[in-house]
């Protein structure tokens, strides 16, 4: 249907996705790891509630397109009907610790470089390499020797949907009713706040990364239905883009960069158009020895993780999530965990800390 060079179509589809998504966040300054740590620390559910928002937004969209046979995602990597519990815990608890260490998590730390951040230039090119490693390197020899065989089969249906998985148990196929309750429970609390309902930019961003997530879903189904060339079933992650544009940076491949990568292209420039836009360009750079190694650890901890689960806060927290893929919830939970602890380690000097913060009676 199209020329020779249409296949850069896909990633150029990416960079303008990606422009808006990354030029929103910029200005709401939405970072997963931040929500999480104002939730914990300062009772402010402000920036977990626009996440929220965006993964609601994203499921909600994403499944009103599968009801209309707009796309089909049983081709997804999301939907295999193989549950990854241990890539999914291990990899989860990994990628959590690595969020609190850096401070920010793979996505985060793209908007960050577009504001001048060189700390999250070093957090990315280790993302990237430890990705390499754990999908294509030496520690993919543990992820397939280990991981994967660990991975435990559904039987009786054809992906790990949450709504095929009840239908099949069950005899009832709710169908688009299922996410539409799920969706609708999920908006009735973030806009519970009255606080929240007055902050329009992180409204935007968690609405424009849910609907950006939705539009990966149709643009990568539509360009692998007209493109001559393979086209992976993507919406938006970035820990194996990272490791991608790396090697596409440094290698001649022969192949045209993926979606993936021109969404992590995308994000960059939008955040740094934002950036430049609000005055808000400043060079930063690790203080210390100390710091630079605790990114570095983050940095390896979240590539690794990230490959193991099968993607990233946004990856699994909104892209698999949209899917309903019941392996989400899980990733999603061992995150969160694994920056919680964390953050207690560096917070309350031990992992655990938090827990006995909060049993620690007054003194008399």
């Amino acid at each position: 249907m199209f020329g020779i060079d249409s296949g850069w179509l896909l990633p150029a589809t990416g960079v303008a996705m990606g422009t808006l998504v990354g030029f929103v966040t910029r200005r709401s300054h939405f970072c997963t790891m931040s929500a999480l740590e104002r939730h914990w620390y300062a009772g402010d559910s402000n920036g977990l509630r626009a996440w929220v928002l965006a993964a609601a937004t994203a499921m909600l969209f994403t499944q009103a397109l599968v009801a209309t046979g707009s796309i089909d995602l049983s081709g997804s990597f999301y939907m295999v009907p193989m549950i990854n519990w241990a890539g999914s815990i291990l990899g989860g608890l990994m990628f959590g610790i690595g969020m609190a260490l850096v401070g920010t998590c793979a996505f985060g730390a793209i908007v960050r470089m577009g504001g001048g951040n060189l700390r999250a230039l070093v957090v990315l090119t280790g993302i990237g390499l430890a990705a390499l490693a754990a999908q294509r390197g030496l520690i993919g020899h543990f992820r397939t020797g280990v991981i994967e065989p660990l991975a435990l089969p559904l039987k009786g249906t054809a992906t790990q949907s949450l709504g095929e998985i009840i239908a099949a148990f069950s005899g009832i196929d709710f169908g688009f009713l299922l996410p539409l309750l799920l969706c609708l429970a999920a908006f009735a609390w973030v806009f519970s706040s009255p606080t929240f309902r007055k902050e329009g930019w992180k409204i935007a961003a968690g609405l424009t990364l849910g609907g950006a997530i939705a539009g990966g879903w149709l643009a990568t189904s539509f360009y692998a239905q007209t493109l001559m060339t393979p086209v992976e079933l993507e919406a938006g992650s970035f820990v194996m883009p990272v490791g991608d544009l790396i090697f596409q940076v440094i290698t001649v491949t022969g192949t045209i960069p993926d979606y993936g990568i021109g969404l992590a292209v995308g994000v960059f420039c939008g955040a740094a158009i934002a950036a430049w836009s609000t005055d808000d360009m400043r060079w930063e750079a690790c203080d210390d020895a100390r710091e630079l190694g605790r990114h570095l650890l983050g940095a390896f901890l979240m590539g690794t993780g990230g490959v193991l689960a099968l993607g990233c806060t946004i990856g699994q927290g909104v892209s698999a999530l949209s899917t309903m893929s019941v392996s989400a919830p899980l990733s999603i939970v061992a995150m969160a965990l694994g920056s919680r602890l964390g953050l207690g380690y560096l917070v309350e000097g031990a992992p655990f800390g938090f827990m006995q913060s909060t049993r620690r009676q007054p003194a008399e």
